[in-house]
């Protein structure tokens, strides 16, 4: 039986959305060797949820040692608002369930013998695409931008090749933006730009736009099927989106002058669907200088692009660097 010091040593990753959970196994280069996938149930008090979670991830561990490898930390990509170092979940408006959490505290608790790293998913996705996706090769990317784009929309920036937290650990929190005076609710206020673009928000838009076929408890993914086999209603739900979209970046490029700016989730699935409309918008209301160096691409790392990001707050915080030495 090989000793614990020679077996592969890997990472717990934990991708917790607002409509899905994902549970990965990765390596140090971010290859995820196994996966589990289950339903958030997001309204659901955290006490009754959490031990699924619980479940899932000792499966995982369980799984690896039965291969011979040795998963030595927890990496948890989460959507905020939330004080990032800590792993204190504020109030994430995705996840009514799990106000004022201590998750990272929780996870240690459950397992005593991992050390726990939390990272905002915006933060966790643009970290993910910088060093393993679109940034991948290009020496001279120093500016970038990663929209969440998932149930809710949140952003992660890096400015001059570092990510940029703020003070509160709130920079990026950009779906609180109010775009319009009115609209429909999302992320506590009316208008705001998570309310016209996010998956929600589609549910919400279609609701109004075309309430003969969806409501507000509509499934996200239902409507998305429905953009994808190009339905005249559903398309013109994310022409909409698409435009409220663009908006929303017309100012991200004004303000950060970024280099390129990157979507997830629903941005990799929808691509032209939304980014058309919202190409649109940009070239008539952003500094044309800044537009014109700046790409809007989906996530090169395509659907694996959550399960990457839920790795890197352990794979990017310095402290981790010595659990994965020889």
């Amino acid at each position: 039986m090989p000793s614990p010091s020679s077996l592969q040593r890997t990472i717990l990753g934990l991708d917790l959305g607002g409509t899905k959970t994902a549970c990965v196994e990765g390596t140090l280069d971010a290859r995820i060797l196994q996966r589990s996938e289950f339903e958030t149930r997001a309204a659901e008090p955290f006490a009754q949820t959490f031990p699924t979670l619980l479940a899932q991830a000792r499966k995982v561990i369980d799984n690896a040692g039965r291969s011979g490898r040795s998963v030595r930390a927890i990496s948890v990509s989460i959507g905020g608002p939330l004080r990032i170092e800590e792993g204190f979940l504020i109030n994430p408006p995705h996840l009514p369930g799990w106000h004022a959490i201590p998750l990272k505290a929780e996870l240690a608790r459950a397992f005593p013998g991992l050390p726990v790293f939390v990272e905002h998913d915006g933060n966790a996705g643009a970290l993910a695409e910088f060093h393993h996706g679109v940034g991948k090769g290009r020496a001279n990317l120093q500016h970038l931008i990663f929209l969440t784009f998932g149930t809710g929309i949140g952003a992660g920036f890096i400015v001059n090749g570092h990510i940029l937290r703020g003070v509160t650990d709130t920079a990026g929190e950009v779906g609180h933006w109010r775009l319009a005076e009115d609209g429909p609710p999302g992320f506590g206020k009316r208008g705001s730009w998570e309310s016209f673009a996010s998956g929600a928000g589609l549910v919400e838009l279609a609701a109004e736009m075309f309430p003969a076929r969806w409501t507000v408890h509509a499934p996200i993914r239902s409507l998305v099927e429905a953009m994808l086999r190009d339905d005249t209603d559903a398309l013109a739900v994310a022409a909409v989106a698409g435009k409220w979209m663009g908006r929303g970046l017309a100012l991200l490029i004004d303000a950060l002058n970024p280099q390129i700016i990157v979507f997830g989730s629903l941005g990799v699935v929808l691509g032209e669907r939304i980014l058309g409309p919202a190409r649109q918008v940009i070239s008539q209301e952003a500094l044309p200088q800044a537009a014109a160096a700046c790409e809007l691409l989906p996530a090169a790392l395509g659907s694996r692009i959550g399960d990457v990001a839920a790795l890197m707050a352990a794979l990017t915080h310095p402290s981790a660097r010595s659990l994965f030495a020889p």
